[in-house]
């Protein structure tokens, strides 16, 4: 049974708490030296995906590596590459969408380390498309020329909604899509105010606490155990840095593991409810699955032609 959503949006204010200003990252570009500790600026938005990176610090991954982490939130993969693109940011988890894409206008980033992942589940997956509640829509099939909502336009959201919307056998291309903060999309699900929303934990549970009805396992829809989001840096930091880059990916590794294998511990880290759905955390990243989401954003018209998808990858 779902607990409040008071209690819920706490989640919120707690990662709030890690957000910083300031300028740069890791000392003076300088790579880590054996018995220091060096402090880094990682770029994340506060969502159910980042629970290892919060975890792994209180459990003292990073430092174990070395690492003071300081995280800096975002509102999504496509705020957080020019973060790191600008060297405001080590580090940043995005969606592989805002990577492919960044990489696609010559941005010249890496994936360093697997993010998160569906549960390749449908309907026990940790986010969908949801609809209002009393909504005649069903299924994703019938989202044509409806209003949906996605937290970054241009992005993982509406290249998973189409892909939904398609398997289901229905026609994407015109479907009205309105970038909305995930925070806000169970008020505006609740109001009516868009047809739909792509959302994801802990605000697609807020929303269904609320009546919203789930009608498609996006991700799942889109591939098999489908790779959401990565670790990322730049080039000059994996060619300038590499064992701050090595000993930051250890640590992410050790915290994903962690969160795997204990995953009440991951639910708590966030303050959350114990209905909440994780996505999953594998060590890996599924290269098959980056390689489909590179082909649907040429096929939606994202990038103008063909990305290699191996190019980004580690």
């Amino acid at each position: 049974m779902r607990r409040s959503l008071a209690r819920v949006v706490a989640v919120t204010a707690l990662l709030a708490v890690t957000a910083a200003c300031g300028d740069g990252g890791a000392g003076a570009g300088e790579d880590l030296q054996d018995g220091e500790v060096v402090s880094v600026k990682v770029g994340a938005i506060p969502i159910v995906d980042v629970a290892p990176l919060h975890l792994g610090i209180a459990k003292g991954f990073f430092k174990e590596e070395g690492l003071d982490v300081q995280v800096v939130n975002t509102t999504g993969g496509a705020a957080a590459v020019p973060g790191v693109a600008s060297g405001q940011f080590d580090f940043a988890f995005g969606n592989i969408v805002s990577v492919l894409l960044a990489r696609s206008q010559g941005i010249d980033l890496k994936v360093i380390a697997e993010g998160n992942s569906s549960t390749g589940k449908e309907g026990e997956d940790f986010g969908g498309i949801v609809v209002p509640p009393g909504s005649s829509i069903t299924s994703s099939k019938q989202l044509g020329e409806k209003t949906v909502a996605v937290n970054n336009l241009k992005n993982v959201g509406d290249t998973t909604v189409r892909a939904s919307v398609r398997q289901a056998g229905g026609d994407p291309s015109n479907i009205k899509f309105v970038e909305l903060a995930f925070p806000d999309m169970p008020a505006a699900l609740a109001k009516k105010q868009v047809d739909a929303a792509w959302v994801v934990e802990p605000f697609y549970s807020i929303a269904q606490e609320q009546g919203a009805k789930v009608i498609a396992s996006s991700f799942v829809d889109t591939a098999p155990d489908m790779t959401v989001g990565t670790y990322f840096t730049n080039a000059d930091t994996l060619i300038d840095r590499p064992e701050l880059t090595k000993h930051f990916v250890a640590a992410v590794k050790k915290s994903l593991k962690y969160a795997s294998d204990n995953p009440d511990e991951a639910r708590q880290a966030l303050l959350t409810y114990t209905k909440i759905t994780l996505p999953a955390w594998p060590q890996e990243i599924n290269d098959e699955s980056v390689e489909t989401i590179a082909a649907l954003m040429r096929v939606d018209g994202l990038v103008p032609e063909k990305i290699d998808a191996k190019a980004i990858l580690p």
